[in-house]
């Protein structure tokens, strides 16, 4: 464009003084301290035993969310996949739903009736798999958490 600048507001890079990155600092508690001088890297300082890794190195809170995750999906499209279907056909086979069954009542009632036992369905199949997928995970994860937090005032 004829109103942008021909070169950048802001000074070139000076090629003396390449850039450097930081020195790496540990971001969370779960990060091993530096080693003590004279140690190769990543090795145990002494009088340190490493029985199992510290909380934040388990893949267990990936498997708890995608376990949270499917159990949410699975429930909210088990309500909203009929609800949706009953507006489908509310809005693009409205002979279907006109139409009378049983005693003269029409198609769409009875579908529109049955939203409320699909609802209680979805909230079933929730609960189901949170007590037998979700729950259990989470009880470990806590276990896991309080065995660490132990661990650490016990130092």
């Amino acid at each position: 464009m004829a109103h942008d600048p021909p070169h950048p507001s802001y000074p070139p890079p000076d090629a003396t003084h390449p850039w450097q990155p930081p020195p790496p600092y540990p971001t969370s508690s779960w990060q091993l301290p530096p080693p003590h001088p004279g140690q190769p890297p990543g090795a145990v300082p002494p009088g340190r035993r490493t029985e199992r890794e510290p909380l934040g190195h388990h893949g267990d809170l990936r498997v708890l969310r995608s376990a949270y995750r499917w159990q949410r999906r699975t429930a909210t499209l088990t309500a909203l996949g009929y609800f949706t279907l009953f507006l489908v056909l509310s809005a693009y086979a409205p002979g279907v739903m006109t139409r009378t069954l049983a005693d003269g009542i029409p198609a769409g009632l009875l579908l529109a009736l049955v939203q409320l036992p699909v609802t209680w369905l979805a909230i079933a199949l929730y609960e189901h798999t949170a007590r037998r997928y979700v729950d259990p995970l989470a009880e470990r994860i806590r276990r896991h958490a309080e065995l660490d937090a132990r661990r650490g005032a016990a130092r």
